[in-house]
């Protein structure tokens, strides 16, 4: 059986990373190893991991030295993990327990190297405001006009990392969506699965919920790390934008 890494930072989400880290604990296929990164780095953050690493001798606590944000901290658990496979989540999603079983069937009969899934997305009560579905096949140009993937959906091989000097970049939002372009202009597919496996947590104080966050890390993903123009990048940005405020 092949073993899955999956890499989880903590910053500030006492409330539910014990339910999150249960959603993985309860998976069908149990051949992982979770490793989370302390992002905090405060009393709280020390007390709330040392009870979750006591849940399962699986589970590895890693800390950063100073709070340097998810990318970073996604960054040192990819170092240190010894799956085949790696699979994301962040400390307040939820996972249905057939997550990676579905998945890494799916990818297994198809030979395909990275899948994502439709999510669910609730609020901090676990009601579901809506759901967003997988696309079959998103390439390069799909994922130009609009970023189609959710992070804790996606599992893929960890081979297609390891030329990458920097897999996540230091942005606040989108750090995600600039390595699956990275991933993609080199020529990989990500193939979705239309089940919702994931569901994702939007909170109204979230970095993932500021528009004008969002706006200043989309702009500088097309300029600083895809080099494109002042205009180019806007018109990217613009485009981006209205894809996503059609799917809202």
């Amino acid at each position: 059986m092949s073993l899955v890494s999956i890499i989880l930072p903590y910053y500030d989400k006492k409330e539910f990373i014990k339910e999150t880290i249960n959603s993985i604990l309860n998976q069908t296929y149990q051949n992982f190893e979770i490793i989370i990164i302390d992002d905090e780095l405060s009393i709280n953050s020390k007390e709330i991991l040392d009870k979750v690493k006591n849940l399962d001798p699986r589970i590895i606590i890693l800390k950063n030295l100073k709070n340097m944000g998810a990318g970073y901290s996604r960054n040192e658990g990819i170092k240190i993990a010894k799956g085949e496979f790696l699979a994301f989540c962040d400390c307040d999603d939820l996972w249905d327990q057939n997550k990676l079983n579905k998945q890494l069937k799916f990818m297994k009969s198809f030979n395909i190297c990275a899948t994502h899934t439709s999510y669910n997305i609730i609020n901090s009560f676990g009601k579901t405001l809506g759901i967003r579905k997988a696309i079959s096949q998103l390439n390069y140009n799909d994922l130009l006009k609009s970023c189609d993937i959710g992070l804790s959906t996606v599992l893929l091989k960890k081979k297609l990392l390891d030329n990458f000097v920097v897999c996540f970049p230091n942005l606040k939002t989108k750090e995600d969506y600039v390595l699956w372009l990275k991933l993609s202009k080199k020529g990989v597919i990500f193939y979705g699965l239309e089940e919702n496996l994931t569901s994702w947590r939007k909170l109204k104080n979230s970095l993932s919920s500021s528009v004008i966050q969002k706006l200043f890390d989309g702009y500088k993903v097309y300029r600083i790390y895809l080099n494109y123009s002042f205009f180019t990048s806007l018109i990217r940005l613009f485009i981006l934008s209205v894809k996503s405020i059609l799917k809202k």
